[in-house]
């Protein structure tokens, strides 16, 4: 997952994504030491995508106003989109 998006969502949606990664990367370990899969690819990417998510975690503890900043950009982004109105129905209004 890219930073940007991760960095859209809440810690509480964070936290539920990094801890559901933690069960993948569980079972590919498991199933990697029983041979089933060559999966040591896809391995190092989820390893990676969880550190980032728990870098960000981390970081939002240390600075509160990140936190803000992703809450606001949550709900900035949740915020249904306004009409343009064109320039000849404006003036139509004015009228």
């Amino acid at each position: 997952m890219k930073a940007d998006k991760l960095r859209e969502l809440d810690a509480a949606e964070l936290g539920s994504q990094a801890n559901e990664i933690h069960e993948q990367l569980f079972r590919l370990r498991f199933q990697m030491s029983m041979g089933q899969t060559d999966g040591l690819k896809k391995y190092r990417t989820i390893k990676k995508d969880r550190a980032q998510m728990l870098g960000i975690l981390r970081e939002r503890e240390l600075d509160p106003a990140k936190a803000q900043a992703a809450e606001a950009a949550k709900a900035k982004a949740t915020k249904p989109a306004r009409k343009k109105v064109s320039a000849k129905k404006a003036s139509e209004k004015e009228k």
